[in-house]
Parts: C-alpha cells; structure tokens; sequence
C-alpha cells in the first residue's frame, strides 16, 4: 500500500504520556498519517529527553512526571470525549489511565501495561503479583464496569501487539484456502485443528555500533529502563495443555484465567532456544510480555469449562549483542541497573531486526512469519527511528488509526481486533514480509 493511502483524519486533540525512543519515533508517522495540526498535540514527560524534535515539529512539550497524586488533576483539563491519550510511557499506572479515559470519553493506545514505581520489583510483592499475568487481569477487569465505554487498545507496540496479528496471518498460510474466522473461537478450532501446539515469538536484533559498550554502561536497541524493568519480572509463558512435564521452578496463579504459568527467576535470567529464518538456531532470553499471555487465553478452546486445547507461547529475545552483555554485567551486580545508559539510533552502524512468530507441532514442522527491516531501510522510511522502534511505532500507527476507525469498542487486547486493517496501515513500514518453513525443533542438536 501507498504511504499517502494511510490517512485517517483526527480533529480532536491528542496527549501523549512520555517521549523516549518511541514517543519520538511515533511523533512523525502521527503527524504524516492523522491529518493532525501540531497545535492538537501535547506530550506529557519526565525528562528533557526529545523536546528539540517536539518543539520543532511544533507539539507542546511539558515536563511533568505523572503520579499517583497528580495524574487526575494533570490530564484531566487536556482530554475531552472523542481525545486520544497515546501511552507510551513508563511506571505509570496504564490501569489508572485507561479508567481515566473511560470515565472522560477519550479514547487511549498503550505498547505494554505499566504499573506505578516498584510494581516490577517490590519486594513485599509476590512474584504472582509482580507479573504481567496479574497486571492483564487488573486492566481486563476493567471492562466490567465500563462495557460501552470509549475504545481503548492495551498492549499495542511490536511485542506485544504486532505478533498477534502474524499468529493470525501465519494460521492462515498454514491452513491455503480456507474461510477468514469470524470469532475467537474459530480462530482457536483453526489452530487445533493444525495441530498447533506451541509458537514462540521469536525475535533477533543485529543492529550494531561501531562504538562498543564501555564497562558500566547498558547499551540497547529501545527503552533500556523499560527492557531492565520487564528484564526483572518473573519468566512468564502461557502453558498448553498437550504440556506433561511442569518446570521445577514454575507456578501457577490462584486467580484469574489460568492461560499462564510463571516460574520463580527473573525472565533476564532465562535461556530459552529459538529459531529465526536468518539467524538460524539462537539461544534468547525467556522475557515476560503480555502477547505469550493473550495469545495462549485467546486461542484457548473449552470443554465442559475446562480448557481443552490450549498452544504453550512465549517470547525469546534475542537483543541487540551489546544489550546482551550489558544484561550479563547487570546480572552480576545481582541486577542493579548501570549507571551510564545508551539508546543506539544514529550511531548504529548496520543490522536489521528480524521479528516474527515461529509456530510448530504441526505436521509441516515449523513455520516462521513476520518482519525483516533494516537499519537501512527504517532510515530511508521515516526520520528517528531505528529497525526496532520502526516495528512498534508502525504498530502503534495501525492501533490508533483502528481505534478512531472503531471508537465505541471499550477495552480490547491486540488478539480481538482486526488483524488485516493494522496490518495494512503499519505494513509499508516492516521491511519484507515473509513466511519461512523449517523442520528446527529444540530438540534439534541436543544429543
């Protein structure tokens, strides 16, 4: 699709909560897509990070952190019914905005569901309670009390978000021709009835600088608080039924839908094996994310109320090799954050980030679908991005043109809604589709 065909005009304002690498590279592809004025646009943040790009594409740029106390009383003057709150931030309460927007008629998009400060790492908090399970049932309790209420999209970045819809384009190219599925259900009969039993999201980033981390320094593709935060959250994955052998560490919730388990270490600290179709077989970390949550929960059939068919999901991230070795360095700190960090953008080099779903146990073996985009080519697209944000920020494009396309559909997740119309909106921004075979197990290689 053209980029000029991408358009939907917005006329209400937009507020958009923090400016770090996503903010900054969402802020373009808004103002090229919406139709919006740079008057209708006000950015909500806690650091100076930003504001020469904000200022210059003339958005109102305002630093001023959110709290628990002050969040109220800050967006409460700025959002109207029929306004836009874009989440893109950190340690603030998605729950809480989300419940704002409701009760204010404004619609909202976040890329992860965010507590307030110390909800990844109290320690007086359970490990149940520190993980993204129970942060997706906070947020989906929601619905309850605001079922009519204005849209508002949970989880819509790259991973989460974008990946639910390669589930859905990667089930259909597994399955030719056959009818689209209307429903969840249907979209659950279809992968039972490949025989799908486990997808992991696979994920390798090879961007590169040619300035090498220093020591005491985390260096990273995105979000360096963001990826430490969710890096020291428990491992999560959703766990299928065909499963027979429960990890020695692993545990399950005594609340809510019971799609996942979690175990008792830090997702930083878990290897797991994947493959990609360019990197090949690849050792990543066990990173907890909502997708290995909602994906699992939404393709889940029942019987007799009990879960009859449920595909075990979750990530396995390989970051950029310098993100690796700065894991490693704070890992031996017994996890403390470095002090110096560095957001690779310009400086990068080469590389590409080579991001999809690798769906197996069915009889063609595995199947890889998603993006491959390039430093290069992320450049040539649109200005302050890199490969990795290029992926969420498309996303998060395609998210808020649904959202405004659909206004009145209350609090959703990724799985729920329609997968070609993201999909054709954030397309022209992913480099090369593609859909891979392979006969790579885990097993493969392990004597």
């Amino acid at each position: 699709m053209a980029l000029d065909k991408i358009q939907t005009t917005f006329s209400g304002r937009l507020v958009m909560v923090g400016f770090g690498s996503i903010g900054q590279g969402v802020l373009p592809l808004l103002l090229r897509h919406l139709g919006l004025k740079p008057n209708q646009i006000t950015i909500l943040t806690a650091a100076p990070l930003g504001r020469a790009q904000a200022q210059t594409m003339g958005a109102t740029f305002r630093i001023e952190p959110l709290t628990r106390d002050n969040y109220v009383r800050v967006l409460t003057p700025l959002l109207r019914a029929g306004d836009f709150l874009l989440n893109v931030s950190i340690e603030v309460s998605s729950a809480a905005l989300v419940e704002l927007c409701q009760q204010r008629g404004a619609l909202y998009l976040d890329t992860c569901i965010e507590p307030w400060p110390g909800g990844y790492t109290n320690p007086s908090r359970s490990p149940s309670r520190r993980s993204n399970y129970a942060m997706r049932e906070a947020a989906l309790a929601l619905r309850a009390k605001y079922p009519e209420g204005p849209t508002a999209v949970l989880t819509h970045g790259a991973n989460p978000g974008l990946v639910s819809h390669f589930v859905k384009m990667a089930l259909l190219e597994l399955a030719g021709d056959v009818e689209k599925p209307r429903d969840r259900a249907a979209w659950g009969k279809l992968a039972h009835g490949l025989g799908v039993k486990t997808i992991h999201i696979a994920e390798r980033d090879t961007q590169v600088s040619l300035r090498p981390k220093r020591p005491g320094e985390f260096v990273n593709t995105w979000s360096i608080e963001g990826f430490h935060g969710e890096g020291l959250q428990p491992a999560e994955l959703g766990w299928g039924t065909h499963e027979r052998h429960f990890p020695p560490d692993g545990a399950r919730h005594n609340f809510g839908g019971g799609a996942a388990i979690y175990l008792n270490r830090p997702g930083a600290g878990t290897r797991v094996r994947s493959w990609t179709p360019l990197e090949g077989p690849f050792q990543g970390f066990l990173i907890t994310h909502n997708e290995a949550i909602s994906i699992a929960d939404y393709l889940t059939l029942f019987e007799n109320g009990a879960a009859s068919y449920r595909p075990t999901v979750h990530y396995a991230y390989h970051p950029c090799d310098d993100a690796v070795l700065s894991l490693h360095e704070s890992a031996g700190k017994n996890w403390h954050l470095q002090k110096e960090k560095r957001l690779l953008m310009d400086e990068i080099d080469s590389g590409m980030d080579e991001l999809g779903v690798l769906l197996m146990g069915h009889p063609k073996g595995a199947y890889w679908y998603g993006s491959r985009l390039s430093i290069d080519e992320a450049r040539r697209l649109v200005r302050h991005n890199n490969a990795t944000t290029l992926q969420v920020t498309s996303s998060v494009l395609g998210g808020v043109v649904w959202a405004l396309e659909n206004p009145r559909r209350s609090i959703v997740e990724p799985d729920e809604i329609d997968h070609e119309r993201v999909l054709e909106v954030a397309r022209p921004y992913l480099g090369d589709l593609v859909g891979v075979f392979s006969d790579w197990t885990p097993l493969i290689d392990r004597g």
